[in-house]
């Protein structure tokens, strides 16, 4: 009997003024799998934007937006490197300035797909600050 254990996990990397301030796990939530699988069919769009936002929520499997989302950006690169895909978004001086709780990435500029979801500690995103966040996909 063949086993095959795939895996989709995910890992969150938040700089603010380019200084690491926050490495976190995220979930894949389930609308994320089944966007994956329709990929794999090329039936659906790529993955081109990511929120932030001010919830607290812990992720679950069934989410399908953030809980209260402050800002969306396009994403700025996406990068494919064997079994992993990175994407970045940067939110520059005076975007989502707030104390930011949780991200997500979507195929969409409002609405659409959440590919995946995480919360963490609070990051105080100033006027003068700039956020990127680069959030990486690996399957296993």
């Amino acid at each position: 009997m063949i086993k095959d254990d795939l895996k989709i996990t995910g890992h969150v990397s938040i700089a603010l003024n380019d200084e690491v301030v926050r490495e976190v796990p995220n979930l894949v939530v389930t609308d994320g799998k089944k966007w994956v699988a329709d990929r794999m069919a090329d039936s659906n769009t790529v993955m081109t934007h990511m929120a932030v936002g001010t919830g607290s929520t812990s992720p679950a499997s069934g989410d399908t937006s953030l809980d209260s989302e402050s800002d969306r950006n396009a994403l700025t690169s996406t990068t494919v490197t064997d079994n992993a895909v990175a994407y970045v978004a940067t939110w520059a001086s005076g975007d989502a300035t707030a104390a930011l709780t949780e991200a997500g990435i979507f195929d969409a500029s409002s609405g659409g797909d959440c590919l995946a979801r995480t919360v963490f500690s609070v990051v105080n995103k100033s006027a003068n600050d700039s956020l990127t966040i680069t959030w990486t996909i690996t399957v296993s």
